[in-house]
């Protein structure tokens, strides 16, 4: 584990309950890929839609790594 120094056990509180958010959400999200692997449903998406929302994601996940912010919510905007 690392440790890392706090000012206050409420900056301690808000640090750890934000990486909680963000790892459930993760675990939360891969039932819904396993589900959409098995109906396949992204494949009826015509195909501009479908290139919208990629190119949306990579932009996102872009803006994601270059502006600044900590890594656990860097991480979690990539979850998308």
């Amino acid at each position: 584990l690392i440790t890392k120094p706090h000012k206050s056990w409420w900056s301690w509180f808000i640090h750890s309950l934000a990486h909680w958010v963000y790892t459930f959400q993760f675990l939360g999200m891969t039932p819904q890929l396993f589900v959409n692997y098995k109906l396949k449903s992204v494949a009826h998406l015509p195909w501009r839609p479908l290139m919208y929302k990629a190119f949306n994601t990579f932009i996102d996940d872009v803006f994601a790594w270059v502006i600044e912010m900590p890594l656990g919510h860097r991480i979690a905007c990539l979850r998308d």
